[in-house]
């Protein structure tokens, strides 16, 4: 695989990193990409797609913390490859600043550069392992100030309350040292899942799906080995039946340093973690499992130039969890002119929002407490009468969310052991969960 050039950009279109690896391509790229992006026509609902050509250039770009990560090339490569290669520039460089946003980049593009020179070389691919670049890179990073981030950003993921989860290992970098030079041993566990469920009009679940991920980001002085064990009663397959109420996967896979001499047997996994963030294990569960929310809409004619929509939203989970940047869309008939929003009253940190270009009205919710219920009321006002079923020109309703410190799938790390140098020795560790929406859909 070879690509020509790799930049970075900003949301503004502002060059942070330019590399020219081949000169093939002309100089003014950057710019072609971002006028074809900030002005994609041929879609004016959507995104710009992460693969497309102009002019004989084929640009590749993926997004990651509001930063364009993008490749060209004139030469006919397979696209999820590039896509792939850009992710995983995107968590070298992460992993060495510690933090990626564009003042980072702005203070490190010495060290950037230096890192971009050994990963692609004349365009060729040589590697994209943090553990191998430690021998090669000598820049030290300069640490960006976390405490002046905002505080949407990852790190944020992890609050409960008043009570803030460490974030360290999303701001830190693999070369960061404590005050005096010390390094900090510690180690950082996150399992990460993104659910996708439908409900019918009823509210009764059609389909439901969980992709997971075991995050672990070492900062462990000597590479001693770990032991991180699993729900004794997880099941991988549905003929590995260990009774009711256990977990099963439909399917997984390892990061190739963990070792499953001792997995089939006690749901133990061993492995000596490589530097920088990686995936210790994904998977896949289709078995049922109980939904953090219940969403229903309903939608009725009120007169031949009116309507209401009714969105109800409950919390099935405890009082003691809160989901975090609740978002909740639902396309309205093409002829929608107005909508007059009614909420609860007493209701606190709610947004609510027509958005006229492409008939989609959007209800956010900073905040919603485990156990609650929230009500939504919409009058809709039409320029024509209504011709057929109301129905099916409305909908369906899709949500967006984050919940912290919990689960949908019960697949829980039950212990981590490090393996002592001394009984002196006692690194801190970090265990975290984190939910997540990838496809939330409720028909009307």
């Amino acid at each position: 695989m070879m690509i020509s050039q790799f930049f970075v950009l900003s949301q503004r279109g502002d060059n942070i990193v330019f590399r020219d690896y081949r000169g093939e391509v002309q100089k003014g790229s950057a710019e072609t990409f971002f006028r074809k992006v900030k002005f994609w026509t041929e879609d004016s609902e959507g995104d710009a797609p992460p693969v497309f050509n102009v002019d004989g250039v084929n640009y590749f770009h993926v997004k990651v913390a509001g930063l364009y990560f993008v490749a060209t090339t004139r030469v006919n490569v397979s696209p999820s490859l590039v896509l792939e290669l850009l992710q995983r520039i995107a968590r070298v460089i992460k992993d060495y600043l510690g933090v990626l946003n564009e003042d980072s980049f702005r203070k490190n593009f010495v060290l950037v550069y230096e890192l971009l020179d050994e990963v692609i070389d004349f365009g060729y691919v040589q590697t994209t392992s943090t553990e191998v670049l430690k021998s090669y890179v000598f820049n030290e990073p300069i640490v960006i100030d976390t405490a002046r981030m905002s505080p949407l950003g990852p790190a944020s993921i992890f609050m409960q309350g008043n009570k803030r989860m460490p974030a360290t290992a999303i701001t830190k970098s693999v070369l960061s040292n404590e005050p005096g030079g010390r390094k900090r041993d510690e180690i950082f566990v996150d399992v990460i899942e993104k659910i996708s469920v439908t409900f019918n009009s009823s509210g009764f679940v059609l389909t439901s799906e969980i992709d997971g991920t075991i995050q672990m980001k070492s900062y462990l002085t000597g590479n001693p080995e770990i032991r991180l064990a699993l729900n004794e009663d997880l099941g991988i397959g549905t003929s590995d039946y260990r009774g009711s109420g256990a977990v099963i996967l439909d399917d997984c896979n390892f990061h190739e340093s963990v070792h499953l001499d001792s997995f089939d047997v006690d749901r133990t996994l061993s492995l000596v973690p490589p530097d920088g963030e990686f995936p210790v294990m994904n998977y896949r569960m289709t078995q049922q499992f109980k939904p953090p929310f219940r969403i229903n809409a309903l939608i009725e004619e009120t007169g031949s130039l009116k309507a209401e929509v009714t969105i109800k939203v409950r919390a099935d989970f405890n009082s003691s969890i809160n989901a975090n940047t609740v978002l909740i869309q639902m396309p309205l008939p093409t002829y929608t002119t107005r909508v007059n929003f009614e909420l609860e009253p007493g209701a606190v940190g709610n947004t609510t929002d027509f958005k006229e270009a492409n008939k989609r009205l959007e209800w956010g919710l900073k905040k919603i407490v485990g156990g609650s219920e929230h009500t939504l009321r919409a009058k809709l006002t039409f320029s024509q009468e209504l011709h057929g079923n109301i129905m099916k020109e409305a909908g369906p309703l899709s949500m967006t969310f984050t919940i912290p410190m919990y689960n949908a799938s019960r697949l829980q790390v039950k212990y981590l052991q490090i393996a002592k140098n001394s009984k002196a020795h006692n690194p801190y560790r970090w265990v975290r969960y984190v939910t997540q929406a990838n496809s939330y859909v409720a028909r009307l």
